[in-house]
């Protein structure tokens, strides 16, 4: 019974010694996530333009943002569009280029360079770029498309085709994954493969048996990344929107994102339009925690199936 105040005091001490080694990151962690978040409850519930006091108005904010405010919606669907088929394409894509990469024989660092220098490009010039070069009636694609006989689509003019050019974007700077995907792929075991050609194992069969079970950690890291940045897609979609709009800006302009026909309208959008330029907070709170909670479910069940992907390979 005496040893026990000793152990006690012990542990009690070595408690306090990790908590002190923690407690920058628990600082940083309260002020620059916990309060935010808390805050932007508080605020979903209230009356709030920056200026005046918040004033409690309950459940008013969030009816008028499920029920009533008419782009709230279109931007759900065009998030949810962009998280399902545009990070599946980026993922996909980048494997392909890398597994493409690693394969050959000569200049593999010209090629490396070629597919990654597009990444480095900053994301408003990428897309102004992008813009004029799928521009349905002077760019040089439709125009090759149209020389060769195929159909020339409105791309950032056109609501069916929108979505369509920003995944051509992405896939267009899609350097970074190709990068991770390559270091990936280049630490699989080779005597795995020998093993599996001396079984007569077949290309998919190799792909599906070795690689794909090595690389899953990385396939997931890239996909739960993918889904976070796509729940932050803002500045492409409205560049894009603005510069088909034919809206140059200025100060005196004032610009609806969405264009053409709310089809690259995403939530993060509606936070900014919302609290940045209609000054109502509260609204602005409501779909910024919608984000959130978005965004923690599809990272939540990502985590959840981790498994499925070394489960297909076995």
């Amino acid at each position: 019974m005496p040893a026990a105040h000793p152990l006690r005091s012990k542990q009690r001490r070595s408690a306090l010694r990790t908590a002190a080694f923690m407690s920058p990151w628990l600082i940083g962690f309260s002020v620059f996530f916990v309060y935010p978040l808390l805050s932007t409850v508080y605020f979903s519930f209230t009356r709030y333009d920056g200026f005046r006091q918040p004033s409690f108005n309950g459940l008013d904010n969030w009816s008028y943002v499920f029920s009533d405010y008419p782009l709230f919606w279109p931007a759900m669907r065009n998030t949810l569009w962009l998280v399902l088929v545009m990070v599946t394409c980026r993922v996909a894509f980048g494997l392909g280029i890398g597994l493409l990469i690693t394969k050959i024989k000569t200049a593999t660092g010209v090629f490396r360079t070629l597919f990654y220098l597009p990444y480095l490009a900053p994301p408003v010039a990428a897309t102004l770029a992008f813009v004029f070069l799928l521009n349905p009636g002077t760019g040089p694609v439709n125009t090759l498309l149209d020389a060769v006989g195929l159909p020339t689509p409105g791309w950032f003019t056109d609501a069916d085709w929108s979505k369509p050019a920003l995944t051509a974007l992405a896939l267009w700077g899609v350097g970074d994954l190709m990068v991770i995907f390559m270091a990936a792929l280049l630490d699989v075991p080779k005597e795995q493969y020998e093993a599996a050609e001396l079984d007569g194992a077949g290309a998919w069969a190799r792909f599906r048996h070795i690689t794909l079970p090595n690389i899953s950690p990385i396939i997931m890291f890239a996909v739960v990344t993918g889904v976070i940045q796509a729940m932050q897609y803002y500045a492409q979609p409205l560049v894009a929107g603005k510069v088909a709009a034919g809206v140059i800006g200025g100060s005196g302009q004032q610009f609806e994102p969405g264009y053409p026909d709310k089809s690259t309208l995403t939530l993060p959008q509606l936070v900014y339009n919302l609290g940045f330029q209609r000054f109502d907070y509260g609204t602005a709170c409501v779909v910024a925690l919608v984000l959130f909670a978005l965004s923690m479910a599809f990272t939540a069940l990502l985590m959840r199936r981790r498994g499925g992907l070394i489960g297909a390979g076995e």
